[in-house]
């Protein structure tokens, strides 16, 4: 096991480096000079004016000396200076990334347990008018951009009816819960439809199984095959699954935030990108690959437990 950890911890820190220096390099990569908006976004500068510029934020050294010396900046915490803010980046992903990862939680909650719940069901009545309602319901939702479902849960639950606010995230628990339910609900959509999907083939295929058909020839009740026999040996993919959409969903904030008006990190990327804020984009697109990459290792590492013929298998 102890091995089995340090490899992936190897693994995780190999691509975090890599994922770092293209996310160094694409920014940079991008249109536009960043001296020109250090100097104030004017056009017309003197080249002598442009040079001192370079020489004071370090833009005239070479590319790989530019991201070894920004590498040792994240590594002790400072991810440098927001150009358009004057604040520190560190202090800017501080402020709004709780109200990110309260959002994200929130989506996780309503597509585990609407997405899981919805799976078991049309699994434990395959053939039957729920398991094609279920199944279509799910095709439907998965088909819907997140922008799209954003601006009619909006149009609906938000203006006609009233029930949730459109903006903001809200202040304490009830506030927050109110404010970021359609938010979590745009954003769980289709996450919920993918674990439905997958956890009705994953019960399908568990109770495929010989001894199934054995504890249900032995009398047991089908409601303790389905729990203890069907669905705890199905446990292994829907875990994973949940945990590689959960990681990817730090990026699908960026809609969702920008749609709902919400002070997120993705807002602040968006923001970061529309104003050539090159330091804030880059902590927050390291911020998000680190995310996934850290939850996907951690997945990784507990899918063995839940499924001992993962483990059995590796060895």
């Amino acid at each position: 096991m102890l091995a089995r950890i340090s490899r992936r911890l190897a693994g995780l820190l190999a691509t975090l480096l890599a994922a770092s220096f293209v996310i160094f390099a694409a920014v940079y990569a991008a249109p536009g000079d960043p001296a020109v908006f250090l100097a104030g976004g004017r056009d017309k500068l003197s080249p002598e004016k442009l040079e001192l510029v370079r020489a004071q934020y370090h833009l005239d050294e070479p590319l790989v000396v530019q991201y070894g010396r920004w590498l040792g900046d994240c590594v002790q915490l400072d991810l440098g200076r927001s150009f358009k803010y004057s604040d520190q980046v560190a202090d800017l992903l501080a402020a709004r990334f709780p109200t990110t990862l309260t959002l994200v939680a929130y989506a996780t909650v309503l597509f585990v347990v609407l997405g899981v719940g919805a799976g078991v069901l049309a699994a434990v009545r395959r053939g039957t008018w729920i398991d094609s309602t279920v199944v279509g319901g799910t095709t439907l939702a998965a088909s819907v951009p997140s922008f799209v479902s954003a601006i009619a849960l909006v149009a609906v639950f938000g203006v006609q009816l009233g029930w949730f606010p459109v903006t903001g995230s809200g202040d304490g628990f009830t506030g927050t819960v109110h404010h970021l339910t359609l938010p979590a609900l745009s954003l769980a959509l289709g996450a919920l439809a993918l674990i439905s999907r997958v956890t009705r083939q994953s019960m399908v295929d568990a109770g495929a199984a010989d001894h199934v058909e054995v504890a249900r020839a032995s009398g047991i009740r089908e409601r303790e095959i389905v729990v203890r026999h069907v669905l705890r040996n199905a446990l292994g993919p829907i875990v994973t699954m949940c945990g590689l959409v959960m990681a990817g969903m730090l990026a699908g904030t960026v809609v969702v935030e920008t749609a709902f008006g919400i002070s997120g990190i993705g807002s602040l990327l968006v923001g970061a990108i529309n104003t050539h804020d090159f330091p804030v984009a880059q902590a927050v697109l390291l911020l998000m690959v680190t995310g996934y990459i850290v939850v996907t290792t951690l997945v990784d590492l507990v899918h063995p437990l839940l499924d001992p013929r993962v483990k059995e298998a590796s060895a």
